[in-house]
């Protein structure tokens, strides 16, 4: 099992793949540095939460 992901933070995910559907990889390092570029992240926490969650969809959509 894994962590619950709150509604924001599936929110703000899911505006950020459709306005950059590429910038989605499966390395978490990229995801981070992208996030903070193209979202205003109010916290350390939440970027890497943001970045985790993008992470893990971009591995379940090349599976």
């Amino acid at each position: 099992m894994g962590r619950i992901k709150t509604k924001p933070v599936k929110r703000a995910t899911n505006q950020l793949i459709k306005a950059y559907p590429t910038g989605m990889t499966k390395s978490f390092a990229e995801n981070k540095l992208f996030v903070s570029k193209y979202m205003d992240a109010k916290s350390k926490k939440i970027r890497n939460t943001i970045a985790g969650y993008v992470t893990r969809l971009a591995k379940e959509a090349t599976d």
